[in-house]
């Protein structure tokens, strides 16, 4: 059932040309340089400190590391990341 979704997602993304963040559940990361950073389609904060910022997301997490960092706004679905950002890791579920 799992492998039917995923082909027909694939599919919506090829013929009908819609974005892929949204028919695939991936994040849209958006940087600005390494003192920014705009996360949308997330599941929730799992971490936080001021240097790492851990999301969860429907396939896994996503790890961004850095120093100073402060979350400026938060919503149910995004998130806006200030500070020096050194890294961002996925970590895909198993």
């Amino acid at each position: 059932m799992r492998r039917w979704s995923r082909r027909l997602r694939n599919l919506a993304v090829g013929v009908l040309d819609l974005p892929q963040d949204v028919v695939l559940e991936v994040p849209r990361i958006t940087m600005i340089g390494h003192l920014q950073m705009y996360i949308e389609n997330h599941r929730g904060v799992l971490h936080f400190t001021e240097k790492e910022l851990r999301l969860l997301l429907t396939n896994g997490q996503l790890i961004v590391t850095g120093e100073q960092l402060v979350i400026r706004a938060i919503l149910p679905e995004e998130v806006l990341l200030e500070g020096r950002i050194g890294g961002v890791k996925f970590l895909e579920k198993s």
